[in-house]
């Protein structure tokens, strides 16, 4: 079997602590277990990556705000946000850890994920 290695994927995970990052790639979807819609922001350095999905829900949205907010687009009643807008922006994140127990299963897992979004 022949397994494509596409540009960026050969990164490691980013070590936990601030990182100066780029926005690289956003992925739509929707989660697995309620169906709540979701935009997956790839961040990157030259060190490595890290993923973090931003919840469209009541209690996501505050990190959704923050985030734009922290790349320069201010969220206005209203108007939408585009996720496209995100995409070649720098700032700066706290990568770190945070387990939870997932619903289906009930077994604990842990997610490297970005948090405390910081402007650049």
């Amino acid at each position: 079997m022949k397994i494509a290695v596409e540009k960026g994927q050969d990164k490691a995970l980013l070590p936990d602590g601030q990182q100066q990052v780029t926005i690289t790639h956003i992925d739509e979807g929707s989660s697995e277990y309620k169906g709540i819609p979701f935009f997956a922001v790839r961040f990157e350095n030259d060190e490595g990556y890290v993923s973090h999905r931003f919840y469209q829900s009541p209690a996501g949205m505050p990190a959704i705000i923050s985030l734009f907010d922290q790349v320069g687009v201010t969220a206005q009643e209203g108007k939408d946000l585009d996720t496209k807008q995100l995409v070649g922006k720098e700032l700066t994140i706290e990568v770190g850890e945070r387990s939870y127990t997932d619903p289906e299963s009930h077994n604990e897992r842990t997610l490297k994920q970005a948090v405390n979004f910081l402007a650049s």
